[in-house]
Formats: C-alpha cells, structure tokens, sequence
C-alpha cells in the first residue's frame, strides 16, 4: 500500500542517533547521581500520554532512569494539555513551583512540551514568565526531541520550537516506546482533527487529520500482542476518520477488522469517535468482532440542536438517537459512555434540560461531564455567554444526579451476571484485585495478584453506581 505521508527519513533517523549518544555522554558527566534521572508528568488526555511514552522511549535511550520525585531528576518535562482553561492554568501554577527547584539544582534542565506550547499565546507566556524553562516544543516536533535536547544542554541560549505547516504533514515511524504499564497499551493510528466544533481548540494544536499506514499500525500491534499486551487502545481525534487522507482509502472499520484477526488473548479498544462518522459498517465489525469490546464511547456534547449546530458537531440530537438504537440492536450487552459540555454560550435552562432527557433516553454507562471553558481561537469564544458560572454549575450537579441514578440501575443489572474482567492491578488499601470487564466497568474482587495481567471469570455480587463487587466463578 503506498505512503501518503513521508515517513521519518534515514538523514533524521542518523541525525536523532548522532543526538542520542551526544547527550547520552553530556548527561553521564551532569548527572548529580551516577546515572542521569528525569521526570515526566504527562497532562490531558492519552494522546498526550502515548506521546510521553515516545519522548520516554528516547531519554531511555540517552541513559536515563525515571523518577517522580522533581528534587532528584536531572531533566523535568510537563507535556501539556490545551483543551480546558483549567488545565492550562495548573500547568503555569506547576512549572512556576520549579523555580524553587531550579535555584536549588541550578543543574537540572526543565521542559514544556504538548498542546499549550502550539498555542502562541501559552507558548509566550512560558519565554516571558518563566525563564528558567530552557526548551519548549509542540505536538509536531516530538520526532526531533534528541536534536532539541541535545541543542538545549550545548546552545547558549533557550531553545523554542513550534510546528509549521511542513511539520504538520509528516509521520514519523519507528520512534521508541517506552511504556508505562505492561498490561494495557495506547497505539495511535491517527493525528490531527478535521471537525473543527467551535469550542475546541484541538485542530489549532494538533493540526489537520493524518493516519498511519495500515501494514504500520498492523506491525506496531502484532508487537505488542506479542510482548502479552492484554487491552489495546487505538488513539486518534476521531478514530471514525482514519484513512480519509491515505491514498488508498482504509476505513476504520477495515482496520479494526484487520487487527481482530491477529490471534492472541487480547482486547482492543478505541477512542475517540465522533457521531458523525460512526458508521454502521462499525457498530458491525464491534459485534462481529472476537476481541473488540463491547464498549463504546461516543460524545453527544448536548442533547439540543440548536446548540448541536452552534457547536458545529455535524448531526442532530435524532441522528444520535438512531446510531445509539441500531447500535443496541447489534450489540445488545453494549456499555455507553460520552462527552457532555454543560452551560455553552447562549444555551437556555430548557435546552440543558433536552441534555437531561438524552441521558435518560440513551442509559449512559458513565459520562464525562464538563461546564463550558472558553477558548482563545475558537469561534465560541466570541459568542454572548449570559448564563453565571453559579448557574452552569447547578445545572451540572442536576446532570451527574440524574446519570448517579441511570449509572446504579445499570450496574445493578449486572448483578449475578458472569463477567470476563481484565485484572489490572491489586488495590492497597482494600487488598482487593481490581480489573474491569469488557464494558470498561471497574471490578472489584478477591483473589491471587497472580491473576494481575490475566484475563479472569468473575461473578458479580453488588454494584455501587459504576463500581461493581464479585468473586471468582
């Protein structure tokens, strides 16, 4: 199947390593212990932290062991996240508390990379406030983190690098991973967005839809089946777009289908899909599939069409509605879970409460609820925003109370039921193993940690709204 993006070039692969061994030897005569340390503190969303697990891939690399604790660490990395204007103001509020440990450890080179640093006016920010950050660099540039690296410990000066429209175009194959846990897995099979809603800034930062080659992401999956990876997400803005900019056009579906076939004891997953994409050659290939789960995340936003349109979301609260329908017809064990933004620009009580009645109509498993944040850049930025933010936050209390009540019902109905649950982790406090099913539900139960890792029959015998309780059968 031939490229439509080019692909990391053998120059680059030669420029990375010669950076590589470069600050391999910098760190080894630096470093404060006998090898050098660096912490990365990923924000957002798991784009973001596949895209850390890449930049870790490469500090392994040059030699460096991982630390969570900002006074030993050699090297500091925030990888931002731009979406809400919460998040952003932790992270100035997070990289303003290193200048106390940058006068302490006058050594140690702090960095901020991700979304924000796509954003001028963030980016900016960090020059202006903040200088004793000594790189900065955005989503396009990642494939090139050695060379900066290595320019920021040698060069006199700071060093700032954004993407450009050239960057914009490339994908960048083969880059190291190093992963966070052994159990679950990010893949991404796409970049960029194309939709353009009119509160999201995610196109300015990440830029215009890319997707990876099939026989790539095959390649980097079968890799991970093999290394007993149990359940793997495949990562894009909006999965149900991949393959519109391949010059041999591969639906997404196709590509589920493909990885489905991959023998192996395993669960594949995907986030995030957009409504107006989700096809019913999709919702097929989940119900005819042996590993794909059950489960489907699928933002609505708002339950109103007026604010659907003012969104520029591309489908109506019926067009929803229908998808969900067929979908449970299909997939009649399916588990739902979405996006809703509360109180945006101009939206009326009345028009919340259609929200209100969506959930009820849909029977969300879980929902990510959200009060709208404005923006700069985004076109409901400048619309009229009357509602106080006293009221919004009334109206996103009377929503999580409504879903609190949907969540427990549904949960309930699990109850006797037989469920193949993922066993993650061992809780510390409680000495229960904790997993979850099929349908992303946390499960909790008693057994051996030798089940962590292992996929495990268990008997549901309570539930707690979206937490459930069992045995093993």
């Amino acid at each position: 199947m031939a490229a439509e993006t080019p692909l990391f070039s053998q120059a680059q692969t030669l420029e990375n390593d010669e950076a590589v061994r470069e600050v391999r030897g910098i760190m080894a005569l630096r470093a404060r212990g006998s090898a050098p340390t660096a912490l990365v503190r990923t924000y957002g969303c798991q784009q973001n932290v596949s895209d850390s697990e890449k930049i870790k891939g490469f500090l392994a690399q040059m030699g460096f062991s991982f630390t969570e604790n900002e006074e030993d660490a050699d090297f500091i990395l925030f990888n931002t996240c731009a979406v809400r204007e919460h998040a952003e103001d932790r992270v100035f509020g997070n990289v303003g508390a290193l200048k106390n440990v940058k006068r302490r450890h006058p050594s140690t080179l702090i960095a901020v990379c991700g979304c924000m640093m796509e954003e001028e006016k963030a980016a900016e920010r960090i020059r202006s406030v903040f200088p004793f950050v000594g790189l900065v660099f955005g989503t396009h540039v990642i494939h090139r983190f050695p060379q900066l690296l290595l320019r920021a410990l040698t060069e006199e000066k700071r060093v700032f690098e954004r993407g450009d429209d050239s960057e914009d175009r490339e994908i960048a194959e083969g880059l190291p991973v190093r992963r966070d846990g052994a159990v679950k897995a990010w893949l991404t099979v796409m970049y960029g967005c194309n939709n353009f809603c009119s509160y999201c800034i995610v196109p300015y930062v990440r830029g215009r839809e890319r997707s990876r080659e099939p026989q790539a992401i095959l390649e980097e999956f079968r890799g991970l089946v093999r290394d007993g990876y149990k359940d793997i997400t495949l990562l894009g803005q909006n999965v149900n777009s991949y393959g519109k900019t391949l010059k041999t056009p591969v639906s997404f579906a196709r590509l589920l289908r493909m990885l489905d076939e991959i023998d192996g004891d395993y669960r594949i997953r995907f986030m995030t899909s957009h409504p107006k994409d989700l096809t019913k050659e999709l919702i097929d290939t989940i119900a005819g599939g042996r590993h794909i789960s059950h489960h489907l995340h699928l933002p609505f936003q708002s339950g109103n069409n007026r604010v659907l349109k003012e969104m520029n979301r591309g489908y109506t609260r019926e067009q929803y509605l229908d998808l969900i329908q067929y979908a449970k017809e299909k997939i009649t064990d399916l588990s739902l879970t979405s996006d809703v933004i509360v109180g945006f620009p101009g939206e009326s009580y009345e028009e919340f409460l259609d929200t209100v009645d969506l959930i009820r109509r849909v029977e969300f498993t879980s929902l990510f609820t959200f009060i709208y944040s404005p923006r700069t850049g985004t076109r409901a930025a400048g619309l009229p925003d009357p509602i106080p933010a006293e009221e919004k936050s009334k109206w996103l209390r009377e929503l999580c109370a409504e879903q609190e009540k949907i969540a427990a019902v549904r949960c309930a109905s699990s109850v006797g039921t037989v469920q193949r649950v993922l066993v993650e982790e061992k809780n510390p406090k409680t000495g229960l193993l904790t997993g979850r099913t099929d349908g992303n539900i946390i499960v909790d139960f008693a057994g051996d940690p030798a089940f962590i890792g292992s996929f495990a029959e268990v008997r549901i015998t309570s539930a707690r709204n979206w937490i459930l309780g069992g045995e093993l059968a």
